[in-house]
């Protein structure tokens, strides 16, 4: 079969192109970017009308909705990418008599947040535009995929590698699913035919959970074994903490926690896994047998990696925030002026130095957590070389300091050029 595959380039949608491809079926990717001899441009945001579908269907047999978000960029996100944009697919798909569509929604209440609220939403219209006869349309939804490559993955397995786990209170159970299974059911639901004897009904719903309910604790315990971790200390972290931490966690474009997540951990997410077995044929994996044995060295590198950019992020802003506190008043302002008298700098002239150096400080703080990139770590470099080159010129004597206080620099200037090198954005 042809199949036109939106959301190619995620995670899941990379996923279930190779599980396609392996089964001998020619995948048609629906990208942002195209790159690649098969890929199309789709933008969910604008492609809002059927019309503008119509042509990508051509000589398509299938078609599967990959495209998800979890927080939205701009206003209105939610709606457009996961409800006006693929009716407007499931329209052109009807119009053109595409036989197989599946939809990856999301297994939850609808009514709990905008991110379910939209998913459903966009799964009533598919089985409306789809109702039966010779098409087929098939909603799927799964709980939370384990993958090695998701977002998510990495996430709870970087909070599960932590000596100390921290276990939110108000949590529900979850039934974690993995990425194999789930490929495998949207090839099984590409490849029943209309006639089939495991075809019921023509369009349906199936919840695809995982086959165990975990809780929060045991589910991060689960993780931590597959990484080859002894159990660890638990923390229970009360609900409102929670609550007021995805609250400022929202500031942050890169955090996954943020209150709609949370909102859906309380809710929990589960349910029975018997239509997704029979989908699949064959038992869905157990999350204690997501990774094989070998895997969980690197399993365990992935996690710490994870922390890798925060951590070095928050030590860069405190050593910026921290000498300003110095600067400002816990150490005595008379001596250091006197630091700035070697070079030529006495009363309000010294002053006004001191306080532009400080506000000089708080801004290198708030900049390497509000606006991080490769011109912030080029400019406190170039600062950092400045200050020791003019301190090794005019006091000498910190050069050979027993403490080593300029020598301090080397390690700043290092943790620079690893924040440089990994850096994506400018």
């Amino acid at each position: 079969m042809n199949i036109l595959l939106c959301g190619a380039d995620g995670f899941l949608g990379r996923a279930i192109a190779n599980r396609l491809e392996q089964a001998g079926h020619r995948v048609i990717r629906g990208v942002h970017h195209p790159r690649q001899a098969d890929d199309i441009a789709i933008d969910y945001r604008r492609d809002l009308e059927p019309e503008i579908w119509l042509p990508r269907l051509r000589d398509v047999d299938g078609v599967v909705n990959a495209v998800g978000i979890l927080r939205e960029r701009q206003p209105g996100d939610f709606e457009r990418i996961h409800h006006r944009a693929p009716v407007a697919l499931f329209r052109a798909c009807a119009a053109a008599g595409v036989r197989r569509v599946v939809q990856i929604s999301a297994l939850g209440i609808s009514e709990a947040t905008p991110y379910l609220r939209s998913k459903q939403a966009a799964d009533a219209a598919l089985l409306e535009c789809i109702p039966g006869g010779a098409c087929r349309a098939t909603v799927l939804r799964p709980t939370l995929i384990f993958g090695q490559e998701g977002a998510s993955t990495t996430f709870f397995m970087a909070q599960a590698s932590l000596p100390l786990l921290f276990i939110p209170q108000g949590a529900g159970k979850v039934q974690p699913v993995h990425v194999d299974d789930v490929t495998t059911a949207v090839l099984r639901a590409l490849e029943l035919s209309a006639d089939s004897d495991a075809s019921q009904t023509n369009s349906r719903v199936i919840n695809f959970p995982g086959p165990r309910a975990l809780t929060y604790a045991e589910w991060l315990e689960t993780y931590r074994q597959l990484m080859g971790l002894a159990p660890a200390l638990h923390l229970p972290v009360p609900a409102f903490v929670m609550a007021m931490t995805a609250r400022l966690a929202e500031f942050s474009r890169r955090s996954l926690l943020c209150r709609d997540t949370w909102t859906m951990l309380t809710q929990g997410n589960c349910a029975d896994a018997k239509d997704g077995m029979a989908l699949t044929g064959h038992p869905l994996r157990d999350p204690a047998a997501f990774a094989p044995p070998e895997s969980a060295a690197a399993l365990r590198l992935n996690a710490l990696a994870f922390w890798r950019r925060p951590l070095l992020l928050g030590v860069l802003a405190a050593i910026w925030f921290l000498s300003a506190l110095v600067s400002v008043g816990l150490f005595p302002l008379e001596e250091s002026l006197a630091l700035l008298a070697p070079f030529g700098l006495a009363g309000n002239t010294a002053l006004v130095v001191l306080g532009a150096a400080i506000g000089l400080d708080v801004v290198m703080g708030v900049m390497t957590l509000w606006r991080p990139g490769r011109r912030l770590w080029l400019a406190q470099f170039a600062l950092i070389i400045g200050y020791t080159l003019l301190i090794g010129w005019r006091l000498p004597e910190f050069l050979l300091h027993p403490f080593g206080p300029m020598l301090k620099n080397l390690a700043v200037m290092a943790l620079l050029v690893q924040l440089y090198a990994e850096e994506s954005r400018p």
